[in-house]
């Protein structure tokens, strides 16, 4: 499996819902989360999208220089930007990164920051404009000389100078979970993704998908967006979920669930339904906790336990075919190295770091240093794997 984690652009701190425990997220603060990513073991991160977050584009074109082996999942916008502009943006950033671009295919589901952009159509009809966008996208990344008349879109001899270094394109990640968009991702996307539902839920998906691609003479990879809150026991994981949500008082959830109904979005639908609004009882499925969608649009759910635990559930979503997983916790720094710590060792990683050069550990009474474990997690940088 690979795991990436997240960037959060849109905000991050200690407890969801207030500005107690909150941190800026500067370039200083994203650049740590990034080189983090980078040493830990992640095979990359996702880049959020919306007026809610800073540029996807701009945040991950300015990390670059700063990490070395992370890929950057980060969004096309069908309606909001050209398909001939974002092929070109696609093959820049991919030929300056070596290679560590991948996309994420955003439709977009709240219909007033998609009218604050200037794009006016329904659910279905966002989706016959991806349709439309990937079919001319993917032709100009392979090379092709593109004229394209849809219902939306209109190109006339669109044509791509310079080629993207992975071929045929960067690889394509979306989400949606409406019969609408599980069409356009069987037609032409890479890895499929969904929040993180319970299996069950996720099982059905998968079937659905894998289905439509195989109609289509395709096939189609699949993964998972979900929070994580992972401790040395179970105890301590769901004390920490439950911190996490302290400060949340009713008004605030009332007021972001009333926000959050406004969507279109049938993923957006789903999340909300698997708690309600209601605080009471959050966990929806073995280990799968919904505290977090009470205030937060889009993946609202967390696998809350002890290593053993979560990994074992991680392991229950890979054998429903789930390959790509995209982790992230609250604050993102320091809970990236506790999953590479306390996770890592447990997973069948397809981006496993290098043992660390140097022991782990504090030097003992300033003569030797802990005995190092055969399968070392973090240390000096790097994660082992069991």
């Amino acid at each position: 499996m690979e795991v990436l984690w997240f960037l959060p652009t849109h905000g991050d701190g200690r407890y969801l819902g207030t500005s107690i425990g909150g941190r800026a997220v500067n370039y200083a603060y994203l650049r740590q989360i990034a080189q983090a990513v980078d040493e830990l073991g992640f095979s990359g991160a996702l880049l959020p999208t919306g007026r809610s977050c800073e540029d996807a584009w701009v945040t991950a074109s300015s990390l670059l220089a700063v990490t070395q082996k992370m890929k950057f999942l980060v969004a096309v916008r069908p309606g909001i930007v050209s398909p001939t502009a974002a092929a070109r943006m696609a093959a820049t950033f991919d030929r300056l990164s070596n290679g560590r671009l991948s996309i994420n295919v955003v439709t977009g589901g709240d219909p007033a920051e998609l009218a604050g952009d200037g794009l006016h159509l329904n659910h279905d009809e966002r989706y016959e404009l991806t349709d439309e966008f990937l079919s001319v996208w993917r032709s100009l990344l392979t090379g092709e000389q593109v004229n394209f008349r849809g219902e939306h879109l209109h190109v006339k001899d669109g044509k791509l100078l310079f080629a993207p270094l992975q071929k045929p394109y960067p690889p394509l990640y979306f989400g949606g979970s409406s019969d609408a968009a599980m069409r356009v991702a069987a037609e032409h996307v890479d890895v499929y993704l969904t929040w993180g539902e319970p299996p069950g839920l996720v099982a059905e998906k998968v079937k659905k998908v894998r289905k439509l691609a195989f109609e289509r003479g395709r096939a189609v990879r699949f993964g998972i967006r979900l929070h994580v809150i992972v401790r040395e026991t179970e105890r301590e994981a769901w004390e920490a979920a439950d911190q996490l949500i302290k400060h949340l008082d009713d008004e605030t959830i009332r007021s972001a669930q009333k926000s959050l109904a406004n969507y279109d979005s049938e993923g957006q639908k789903r999340m909300l339904q698997l708690h309600s609004g209601n605080r009471s009882d959050l966990e929806i499925s073995p280990n799968l906790w919904a505290g977090i969608g009470l205030v937060r649009g889009g993946a609202g759910t967390a696998l809350v336990g002890d290593p053993e635990t979560v990994a074992a559930r991680i392991e229950e979503y890979a054998e429903l075919g789930i390959e790509s997983f995209i982790l992230s916790g609250y604050p993102h720094l320091e809970e990236a190295y506790r999953v590479a710590e306390l996770l890592f060792p447990r997973l069948h990683l397809a981006n496993q770091a290098k043992p660390p050069i140097t022991p782990s550990g504090e030097v003992i009474g300033h003569f030797s240093f802990p005995a190092q474990p055969a399968s070392l997690s973090v240390a000096a940088g790097g994660v082992g794997n069991a």
